[in-house]
């Protein structure tokens, strides 16, 4: 889910991402292993914990901005916690782009309701859910998450390039090297060719120089 707010928003390098677990699972294995998991993908964490109520994750996620919030619960009671989490952040709308995700044993019942919580919890404003299947494995769920997170980072435009001595490059020719910089006036910063005899030429603009992008055509839009 995708809001004009979120994706418009610039954006670049590893993913911010915000990792928690639900008010009433007490688990944590599984908050430390989805956390080294994606920093071994090369993204930031921020672990919420264990037991997090739902005011405190949806206040957490205003406060960070992260790009992605992972939920993670392995107690099988998860879905109800889940549902209104998600409707929560929803409904602020600062949150209401954010990319979310859950993923663990959302139910003991089987595959039946499994695919129940997983369209329900779509429905509600996940953008997936990734639930354990007997059937399919743990490596399953696992390899869709990484995918899912690969997307997203690729999605995002990349860094705006900077000169080594950290300044911001400033506007690029079509090839990609510096253009001159324009006074706060407008005016050329320097004579533009054409004129024959040293002056400015008016009205024209030098040969491979090309209107300089604006700041919204660069941007990443992040999936």
């Amino acid at each position: 889910m995708q809001t004009a707010e979120w994706a418009s928003r610039e954006r670049s390098g590893p993913l911010d991402v915000v990792v928690t677990g639900l008010p009433s699972d007490a688990h944590t294995w599984n908050l430390v292993f989805i956390q080294l998991l994606i920093e071994d993908l090369g993204h930031h964490v921020i672990n919420l914990g264990p037991c997090v109520p739902q005011d405190e994750i949806v206040e957490s996620c205003g406060k960070y901005q992260p790009d992605l919030l992972v939920v993670s619960t392995v107690n099988g009671h998860g879905f109800q916690d889940a549902d209104q989490l998600i409707r929560a952040i929803r409904s602020r709308w600062e949150l209401a782009g954010l990319p979310a995700v859950i993923g663990g044993k959302l139910g003991v019942l089987g595959a039946e309701q499994r695919a129940g919580h997983g369209r329900r919890l779509r429905e509600a404003g996940f953008d997936a859910v990734f639930q354990d299947d007997p059937e399919q494995g743990q490596d399953a769920g696992l390899g869709a998450f990484e995918a899912f997170v690969a997307r997203l980072d690729a999605e995002r435009g990349p860094a705006a390039p900077l000169p080594r001595d950290g300044a911001p490059a400033g506007p690029l020719r079509v090839d990609g090297s510096p253009a001159a910089p324009l006074p706060r006036d407008g005016a050329p910063a320097a004579p533009l060719p054409g004129s024959g005899d040293g002056s400015p030429a008016v009205g024209r603009v030098p040969v491979g120089l090309a209107p300089v992008a604006s700041a919204a055509s660069l941007e990443g839009v992040a999936g």
